[in-house]
């Protein structure tokens, strides 16, 4: 037996499950397709990685009718702090500067993910779960996706699919689509702490010798560790006994928040950037990670591949008013010349920084000092900065409820 569907979503993550919500109004027959039961993601050791998620974000989630489910266990960004350990240069942002309540807001993934999850059986998204994708052959104007079950294989036969699998997406090796890899060789060093002072709502973003090392806000006195260092030193500063750790993590970020205690495990993430070469193949549409992975210095991963579901389902919306087919080549293509721009600009983005506030070179280092007191100066520096930060350089729309 072979089920028929306009949109097949690979991948039930947090991209895939809300590329299925915003196509609830299109009236297309839409199936979210997830390896993982939701017991087992909740138990995931992912499960404990923070999310920063920009306003932007925020707005789509709750146009999505998630952020209700999701807003109780959110921490608000409500001041940035940047500085250059050892050197003169920070600079300083508030939101009520900008007339906003938050720059964005952080959350333990798990929490998100669960506010989602009950969004979409909510709204009577169709789930095959627990299931994987086995292979893709394309038929015509249909790809048939077979899928393996527990209960036994079954195929789906669909007009698009959609690659939300991940950074490792078979779904985007199976459509021929390459990518790029960049390997920073480093490691992100994540945990939780506790301070002895609250933070009030501030972000620490703080460049050490070793890397980039973030403090975000979560709850009153926590916050969500992300300290990147080189592979070696990684593995020295993970094996570190808690006293020790806390020791070499209050020499590099200081006291501002008085002393700070570990009380979550320590993991270890290696970090790349990786990039799809093109965003579609035959019938095929990449979001996400599957897409693209970024370092997390600007924290925009995630934020970014929001941007692509939503870019996605408004583009979807319009094309099938109008009859068109889902998994068209022109739709395609529109797809991927809209997300051009904002690829460039973060990725970029993102990739620079680790450029400028990694390397010891001191016109390198006198340079980027000056350019942070500059932004902590120049007001409409400031703005154009803190735009970027939380997703308003461009507005997407949603498609409209019915």
């Amino acid at each position: 037996m072979t089920e028929e569907y306009d949109v097949v979503i690979v991948g039930g993550g947090l991209a895939g499950a809300s590329l299925a919500l915003a196509l609830q109004p299109t009236g297309l027959k839409v199936v979210l397709v997830e390896s993982q039961t939701p017991e087992a993601k909740w138990n995931s050791p992912a499960g404990d990685r923070a999310l920063a998620l920009a306003l932007g974000s925020v707005e789509i989630f709750q146009e999505l009718n998630v952020w209700p489910r999701a807003a109780d266990k959110a921490t608000a960004i409500r001041r940035i702090h940047v500085s250059d350990r050892g050197h003169f240069g920070k600079t300083r942002l508030e939101a009520a500067d900008l007339d906003v309540p938050a720059f964005g807001y952080v959350m333990p993934a798990r929490e998100l993910e669960k506010a989602v999850a009950e969004a979409c059986s909510s709204q009577g998204v169709e789930v095959i779960c627990p299931a994987e994708v086995q292979g893709m052959t394309w038929q015509g104007n249909r790809v048939e996706l077979t899928l393996a079950r527990d209960t036994g294989p079954l195929s789906c036969r669909t007009r698009l699919v959609v690659a939300a699998d991940g950074g490792q997406s078979k779904v985007r090796q199976w459509a021929g689509i390459g990518q790029q890899e960049r390997d920073y060789g480093q490691v992100a060093v994540v945990t939780t702490v506790e301070a002895e002072r609250p933070h009030e709502g501030t972000a620490y973003e703080r460049f050490t010798a070793s890397g980039p090392l973030a403090l975000l806000p979560l709850g009153h006195r926590r916050a969500a560790l992300i300290w990147t260092h080189d592979r070696r030193a990684a593995r020295e500063i993970m094996a570190l006994e808690a006293p020790a750790f806390e020791a070499r993590l209050q020499q590099a970020f200081g006291w501002r928040l008085g002393r700070l205690r570990v009380v979550a495990p320590v993991r270890g993430f290696p970090l790349r950037l990786i990039r799809a070469r093109r965003l579609f193949g035959e019938r095929v549409a990449v979001v996400g990670n599957a897409a693209h992975q970024l370092h997390p210095v600007a924290g925009q991963g995630f934020n970014l591949g929001l941007r692509d579901v939503m870019t996605l389902a408004g583009l979807l919306r319009r094309h099938v008013r109008q009859g068109g087919d889902p998994g068209a080549l022109i739709l395609l293509e529109r797809y991927a010349h809209a997300r051009a721009r904002d690829h460039d600009r973060v990725i970029g983005f993102s990739d620079r920084l680790i450029e400028w506030f990694t390397s010891p070179a001191p016109p390198l280092a006198l340079a980027r000092n000056l350019g942070l007191v500059a932004l902590d100066h120049l007001p409409l520096a400031k703005r154009w900065f803190t735009r970027q930060a939380m997703g308003k350089a461009q507005r997407l729309g949603v498609p409209e409820r019915q």
